[in-house]
């Protein structure tokens, strides 16, 4: 929010320096991120210029003897050009005859002496300025030049040349009570802030919201513009009347009426304000509902009455708050013909929609130039559905900035009286004696408790129930102290400050503020800290992490949004299946992103598209929930998984390796393997499995003790077919996280290195084709006992040699014991044990 300094210093008294005013808002939770200086001095650039610079202060300073106010006596013809005239001028000092081209001068030229001096913004010679015909914001100095024959040493300015706005088609023209002669920087030299109001703030959207966090910091008084209806004004009644049809969407609404109005510009100290507060000035009516609403921070609106009693079939109108009907629309301000939501709340008549409540006016009723009755509107909506109307519409106002966030009913009142004084002050016309206000729910300013004990508790300092008061007053508090108790009335024009033990924490923050956090010493805790323990799920993955982090994968983490379209490519060999039904969200941002994921491998694939042409090798894992929809409950199951996906080359080519061989199924297996000794999971079993998403005959389950951990394999040709990688094969699993978890052992043993040698020899085993190789090592381990400590498989063998089905399977085993060198006896011993049960269990023969 832009807020200029001269505007601030209407409501309080301001004297610190601008720097001080800056940090002091940001300190109380206002930050304020830019200042633009429009005039004044920059205070980075004084002798005593403060050594911290944490806000960036930027513009232009006006020199104060050099840029001044003026006066133009007289416009005459340019003797050799019909686009520039020349200015008969009083800068204070004397007369002088200064050339311009602006064209707002035209009207006057050659008319005479002007019966009222036009009041302008002089620079004199050697006076920097914006250019005025550059792009963006280029300095320049005045210099003497002739133009068409006629010297030019000096000019009348517009606000681009000053840096007040963009605007350069005319020169200012300034109100008539600007004294001639003085510095222009004292007349009008400005700053703006630029504020960033956080929604929990929304009440200081407005000049006097943060003129009362600045008299609440420095304890000074606020003065807030009071605004009365005559008393001997006309009445409003039968001239229009109010339907709420839902009370909760729109809880106020309020009618307020002026006759008669000329349609005029404002006056330039009231246009100069809009636009440094970043709003297009238009004319003096829709000029005074934007200043009340910056002003005040309730968004007004003005109809054409004419307008609503034509349409009303020149009965007088009635309005009507409403949801929108299907099919309706509604022709907006900014020219757009809308079709609106069943949830949009509108303004309307009898005759259809007049305008988006809380967001924008209709087209057809705004103010014109023919316009000569207002009927003004200040209202109050539910936040939450402005919000979504605003998202909806893909609209951004000041009022729906305002209005989403919320804003008390008390303000719309006290807005539309004040706003109809500014119209009368600015475009003339007569204000009505009352309103018309249609109030069906009240909103409630709840009174919270606080105790000086709750207050140290907290905050860690001592503050006395009479300073607590002291301090709460300050921001319009009605407070009284009953002993160590400090009641608190919320003012009415808040809605941040709850009930209970809620709002008390909300007093205890509004007094941290006003108290100023800088005062709050460091203090130890009040109270013990309860016992640490261990939180296993959030051990166990950050232990998972590590362990595939030490395998050279990579962590990825993706949104939890997706689109069903994206995760229905891993499905592709299911095309008739059943759509799975998703957690849909009601306002999703894009298309991508529209329903809560089923899969985690489905999101680890689309990282693995996107980078699968800037690498020869990509391993990735995530560790994220899915979101599973459960019949009959609107919450889901969020079950965490794992995914893992691979591709590309085993290992990097480098100057010494020339291996370009690729991932396959059992690098994958590999990496499992590692994780889950890691994990210390045991009684793991690799089991064949069929799965839609990865190649027949290329897939595996992974189960400890008959329960099933994860899937993984090669992805199926048809799916790998729906994404676009350039590799031939990629490999993927996904896991469940809780399974792994409970299998994995949170207490295990530790064995010491051993200190006696080991015998290592080689067994070939023939078997039937059809006996897995995990039914040989089971009964490998079972003859083998304590005392074979290493198994691996180098070498699977089919021929002739051995007969039709029958494969050879060779193991690599290793004997050990722990306590003493085995002899050839006891090694013997064994291998003939590890036979014998080989035979026994999967009918395997020695090979010879």
């Amino acid at each position: 929010m832009k807020v200029p300094l001269s505007w601030l210093k209407d409501y309080v008294d301001i004297d610190l320096s601008l720097v001080e005013v800056a940090e002091v808002l940001t300190m109380a939770g206002l930050e304020v991120e830019d200042i633009l200086l429009v005039g004044l001095p920059n205070p980075y650039e004084q002798p005593d210029a403060p050594q911290r610079r944490e806000v960036s202060i930027h513009g232009l300073s006006w020199d104060p003897e050099k840029i001044v106010v003026a006066q133009i006596d007289e416009v005459m013809p340019h003797p050799n050009a019909d686009r520039l005239v020349l200015c008969r001028l009083n800068d204070g000092s004397g007369e002088l005859v200064v050339l311009t081209g602006a064209p707002n001068l035209f009207e006057y030229k050659g008319t005479g002496p002007l019966p009222q001096p036009i009041k302008v913004a002089y620079a004199r010679e050697g006076a920097q300025l914006y250019d005025g015909h550059q792009p963006g914001w280029v300095l320049t100095t005045l210099k003497r030049t002739k133009i068409r024959g006629v010297d030019s040493f000096s000019m009348v300015c517009s606000e681009k040349e000053l840096g007040i706005s963009e605007e350069h088609e005319g020169i200012i023209v300034l109100d008539e009570d600007a004294p001639t002669g003085i510095p222009l920087v004292d007349y009008m030299g400005d700053a703006v802030l630029e504020v960033n109001i956080l929604p929990n703030m929304i009440r200081n959207a407005s000049m006097v919201g943060v003129a009362r966090e600045v008299a609440a910091l420095t304890n000074k008084q606020l003065r807030k513009p009071h605004a009365l209806l005559p008393a001997q004004g006309p009445s409003i009644a039968g001239k229009a009347g109010i339907e709420i049809t839902d009370p909760r969407l729109n809880p106020r609404f309020v009618l307020g009426m002026l006759e008669g109005v000329e349609q005029r510009p404002s006056p330039y100290r009231v246009q100069l304000r809009l636009r440094l507060a970043g709003m297009r000035p238009i004319n003096a009516v829709v000029d005074a509902t934007n200043y009340v609403m910056l002003e005040l921070g309730q968004p007004l609106h003005a109809f054409d009455y004419d307008v609503l009693v034509k349409r009303a079939g020149g009965k007088s109108p009635t309005i009507i708050t409403r949801a929108a009907h299907p099919g309706e629309t509604l022709t907006t301000l900014d020219g757009v013909e809308r079709k609106l939501d069943n949830f949009t709340v509108l303004v309307c008549d009898t005759a259809g929609p007049l305008s988006l409540a809380g967001v924008m006016g209709g087209l057809e009723s705004e103010i014109s130039a023919t316009t000569r009755n207002i009927l003004l509107e200040g209202a109050t909506w539910n936040y939450v559905n402005t919000r979504r109307t605003t998202f909806s519409q893909r609209l951004v106002s000041e009022a729906g900035f305002r209005f989403s966030r919320g804003v008390h009913p008390a303000l719309s009142a006290e807005g539309v009286t004040l706003c109809l004084q500014r119209m009368a002050e600015w475009s003339g016309g007569v204000v009505y004696s009352n309103l018309v206000d249609n109030y069906p729910l009240p909103a409630e300013d709840p009174e919270v408790s606080i105790t000086t004990a709750e207050v140290k508790r907290l905050l860690g300092v001592e503050i006395s129930a009479k300073d607590i008061a002291a301090l709460l007053s300050r921001l319009e508090f009605a407070c009284r102290v009953d002993g160590d108790t400090v009641h608190a009335q919320t003012p009415p024009h808040r809605l941040d400050i709850g009930t209970g033990v809620v709002g008390s924490a909300d007093l205890v923050e509004e007094i941290a503020r006003i108290y100023g956090y800088d005062k709050i010493t460091s203090t130890y805790l009040a109270e013990e800290l309860p016992d640490a323990r261990d939180n296993r799920p959030v051990l166990f993955e950050r232990r998972v992490r590590e362990a595939l982090a030490r395998s050279g994968l990579q962590e990825v983490i993706n949104y939890r949004l997706t689109s069903p379209e994206r995760e229905a490519r891993l499905e592709a060999t299911l095309s008739d299946r059943p759509q799975p039904t998703y957690i849909a969200l009601k306002n999703p941002l894009t298309p991508e992103r529209q329903v809560m994921r089923r899969s985690l491998v489905a999101s680890v694939l689309d990282n693995l598209e996107k980078n699968s042409r800037l690498r020869d090798r990509l391993a990735f894992f995530e560790i994220g929930p899915v979101f599973l929809p459960v019949e009959g409950s609107a919450l889901p199951e969020e079950p965490q998984r794992l995914a893992i996906v691979m591709t590309g080359l085993r290992t990097i080519p480098a100057w010494d390796s020339a291996d370009e061989k690729r991932l396959d199924f059992f690098d994958l297996k590999g990496v499992i393997e590692g994780l889950l000794q890691s994990m210390h999971i045991k009684n793991v079993e690799y089991l064949p499995a069929a799965h839609p998403a990865f190649h027949p005959g290329k897939t595996a389950q992974v189960a400890v003790n008959g329960k099933v951990l994860g899937v993984f394999g090669e992805l199926h040709p048809q799916v790998q077919a729906q994404y676009d990688f350039l590799t031939p094969a990629v490999l993927a699993a996904e896991f469940d996280m809780a399974a792994m978890a409970t299998e994995s052992a949170s207490r295990y043993d530790i064995e010491p290195v051993p200190v006696f040698p080991a015998v290592l020899e080689d067994l070939a085993l023939i078997v039937d084709e059809s006996v897995p190789a995990l039914e040989v090592e089971k009964a490998i381990r079972q003859g083998g006992g304590k005392l074979l400590v290493g198994l691996r498989l180098f070498d699977i063998f089919r021929g002739e040699q051995i007969g039709p089905g029958k494969k050879s399977l060779a193991y690599a085993v290793t004997y050990q014991a722990p306590d003493h060198t085995l002899s050839p006896e006891e090694a013997g011993q064994i291998r003939q044990r590890i036979i014998r049960r080989v035979g026994q269990a999967v009918g395997a023969e020695l090979r010879k």
